[in-house]
């Protein structure tokens, strides 16, 4: 099933923005247990899609397929019109550089303080430049996630709301069009993680960057969200902005609005 409203409101966004994500017929299972099955979805340029669904119907999954870090069984995945499965290491890295990724558990190194977890990415992609550019983007990024202040500590020294922070900042330094979310806002409480939401739509407004976020959070689903893809049965079940999906009698759509 697909919301009608959803037709709708992706035609409007087709005549106006560049597609930067097209993932058409995606399969992906792990023996017998079929986590995506014929999955469909856009996303284009400037927007942010939430991709919804119950813990353990595949969306992180989806979003590790997305960066190359699963293959799929089948189907395409499109970013800026290269298919993610058929590219080569190298090719893969250079993708990389203009799709961000915010690991759900951060993923930062904890021997390395907030400057060299910020500097790894400019290292890890090869990218050359003086020390004095390197320490600029470097607190552009702390700038924007307001922890300029944290340079010199390590992440044992961070709170989790601010470990998230600067796990964006580090997305952030190679100025991503792209930027995937895997649930920002688990493990955090309810004002910190309405922090992050705040931050992710500042990020996204500042940069006019393209975000797919996963996530059950609701308010998380209903502050940060264009539109809404719920991902079910692992299908793109439905999809539409938050208030026009919550208006469907549908029971498994029901459920996340109640």
């Amino acid at each position: 099933m697909l919301a009608t409203a959803s037709i709708v409101t992706e035609k409007k966004i087709i005549t106006e923005k560049e597609k930067v994500i097209a993932i058409s017929h995606l399969y992906k299972s792990f023996g017998d247990n079929k986590v995506l099955v014929d999955f469909n979805l856009s996303l284009y340029a400037g927007e942010n899609v939430v991709v919804l669904g119950k813990s353990g119907s595949g969306k992180s999954v989806l979003i590790k397929c997305i960066i190359g870090l699963l293959e799929p069984d089948n189907g395409t995945i499109e970013v800026f019109g290269k298919n993610i499965p058929d590219l080569g290491h190298d090719a893969l890295d250079e993708m990389r550089v203009k799709v961000g990724f915010l690991f759900q558990s951060n993923a930062l190194y904890d021997s390395m303080t907030v400057r060299e977890n910020l500097e790894f990415p400019l290292r890890r992609h090869t990218i050359k430049m003086a020390q004095k550019e390197t320490d600029r983007l470097v607190k552009d990024a702390l700038d924007d996630v307001g922890l300029a202040h944290t340079i010199d500590m390590m992440p044992a020294e961070l709170s989790g709301g601010m470990r998230k922070r600067i796990a964006l900042a580090r997305t952030l330094i190679l100025k991503p069009a792209i930027i995937l979310y895997d649930e920002p806002t688990t493990g955090l409480d309810p004002i910190t993680g309405k922090e992050i939401i705040d931050l992710m739509i500042e990020i996204q407004k500042k940069y006019n960057s393209a975000s797919l976020i996963i996530s059950h959070d609701m308010n998380c689903v209903r502050m940060a969200s264009d539109r809404v893809i719920m991902l079910i049965d692992g299908k793109c079940y439905a999809g539409g902005t938050y208030d026009e999906l919550k208006k469907l009698t549908d029971p498994k759509i029901k459920e996340f609005f109640e």
